[in-house]
């Protein structure tokens, strides 16, 4: 996320009760998936995130998909994946790590194929939101694949 201005030493806002970082980590199997969405959406209602529903869905399509992209191409390597969520004040970030060296790329659309688009949604999903994602190495030769979305309060 991109930082601007600054405030003076001693006079920061204190951190709002939602925002943190939370991370926890799964089997590499195929009920994962469904297991990391709804404990990303259970934590995301326990601490109270001001998010919309657009967002929030796009949220745990993004999850699905990444967890579901590590189960299928990096089990083998990473038997685990680890899952972070972090929530600053006007942002939800969610990453993915495994221990698999591979680092994809977003598939262009192909109407004949019924998968693969998997990294082609998030990166739209994304860009749609505002937000930003990416791949990035770990210093342990796997990766961290990820994607921050603007929080976008729900409208009462």
């Amino acid at each position: 996320m991109e930082v601007r201005g600054s405030v003076p030493p001693g006079q920061a806002p204190p951190p709002r009760a939602y925002e943190g970082a939370w991370r926890f980590t799964a089997p590499a199997v195929d009920s994962s998936v469904p297991q990391v969405r709804q404990g990303v959406r259970k934590l995301v209602a326990d601490q109270g995130v001001p998010i919309d529903d657009d967002t929030l869905y796009g949220l745990l399509l993004i999850v699905s998909e990444l967890v579901t992209n590590a189960v299928k191409h990096a089990a083998v390597l990473s038997p685990e994946v680890a899952v972070e969520v972090a929530v600053g004040a006007d942002w939800i970030r969610v990453a993915v790590e495994d221990n698999h060296p591979f680092r994809p790329r977003a598939l262009e659309t192909d109407h004949a194929r019924t998968g693969g688009r998997g990294l082609l949604l998030v990166k739209t999903i994304t860009d749609e939101a505002g937000g930003s994602c990416d791949v990035t190495q770990t210093p342990t030769g796997g990766k961290v694949i990820w994607a921050a979305l603007p929080l976008r309060p729900p409208v009462l």
